[in-house]
């Protein structure tokens, strides 16, 4: 992995690389503070970087060597501006703002060297440890979703499900949600990104629920629509397209297939049922250290699937003013395809 990152480094005209974005410093250090540390990357020495709040901790989690920012004597910006001064340094572009590269530069004497996705694109592929801390995150998912079928009932508030969720899942040892909530309901429900509100659910109405949990630092994620009562005929047609064209969707998933063209397979099978319309987000992104990351299945991205990456296969249908369906699975490719991590039941359920 390292000689693989010196490499990347090397070939941007540069003998270093300082890596600031908290997910690619948890990756490469195992610290679970990341947003207050930073690693040096040189051909010969990976420096871990934090500041006193952190030595015990630090002494505790890194194996790498570890400086710690004296910083009651000195800001961040000027220690770390003075110990890459010896280097051609390439840093994290999409995360290092302006003000702190031009910082840099003032301080050090050097351009800095814009750089992307060098670590991140490491992070592609999960070893056999991330993806048993994935399995056990998507587990307790599942369990969370078998937990709220138990308690969802008409007259809660979405935001008292969002609570019931959140309040299960960190009892059960979940380090937070691995996102906001969605939880929306009725109309509500055709809004991709419904976060749970103060509607009350109603009998007659889909129930959308979008939540994850987070173990070790990896996310899980996963959606499932269920209907209260006696939902219209119109309305339970929707989730059978999309059940429908989930199942395509997954049975794609395999190696050396394009991300786009996966995508692209589910908006045609929309269409037979003239909803393609509706569909208006891309069918699945990458999960890790980050809810969202790379690869995509999307139509605006060439990205290829390979195995060990982990992926949601996520269509949904929203029809303003009346409803929106999505169901979503977590996945890691395989040789032959893909491995279902999410279990939870998708035939459609009725809460009476």
């Amino acid at each position: 992995m390292l000689e693989t990152l010196r490499k990347s480094i090397a070939k941007h005209n540069a003998d270093a690389l300082l890596v600031t974005q908290p997910a690619n410093v948890r990756y490469l250090s195992g610290f679970t503070s990341p947003q207050d540390a930073r690693i040096l990357v040189t051909a010969d020495k990976v420096l871990f970087i934090t500041d006193g709040r952190y030595t015990v901790q630090a002494e505790q989690e890194v194996t790498l060597e570890t400086q710690i920012i004296p910083t009651s004597k000195v800001t961040v910006i000027d220690y770390l501006a003075d110990l890459v001064k010896p280097y051609k340094l390439a840093v994290e572009a999409n995360h290092m703002t302006l003000d702190v590269a031009k910082a840099f530069q003032e301080k050090s004497g050097r351009d800095v060297i814009p750089t992307t996705n060098l670590v991140t694109d490491l992070r592609l592929i999960k070893s056999p440890q991330e993806l048993d801390f994935m399995r056990e995150a998507a587990a307790l998912a599942d369990k969370a979703f078998t937990y709220i079928l138990n308690v969802l009932d008409a007259g809660m508030t979405e935001i008292e499900v969002a609570l019931e969720l959140e309040r299960f899942l960190r009892k059960q040892g979940s380090e937070g949600v691995a996102f906001d909530i969605i939880v929306a309901s009725g109309e509500r429900s055709s809004m991709p990104h419904g976060l749970a509100s103060q509607k009350v659910i109603q009998m007659g109405e889909l129930v959308t629920l979008d939540f994850g949990a987070k173990l070790h630092g990896y996310h899980s994620d996963m959606t499932r629509t269920v209907g209260m009562g006696d939902v219209p005929d119109d309305q339970q047609a929707l989730y059978a397209a999309v059940l429908e064209t989930q199942e395509l969707a997954l049975a794609a998933i395999a190696p050396k297939k394009s991300g786009k063209v996966i995508d692209q397979l589910a908006r045609d099978n929309f269409k037979k049922y003239k909803l393609d319309d509706y569909f208006v987000h891309s069918l699945g992104h990458g999960v890790g250290l980050e809810i969202h990351e790379g690869p995509a299945l999307s139509q605006r991205k060439e990205d290829m699937l390979e195995a060990g990456m982990t992926v949601t296969v996520e269509p949904g249908v929203y029809v303003p003013g009346k409803a929106g369906v999505r169901i979503e699975d977590l996945v890691v490719v395989t040789a032959q395809g893909c491995e279902r991590l999410s279990h939870s039941p998708k035939t459609y359920l009725s809460i009476s």
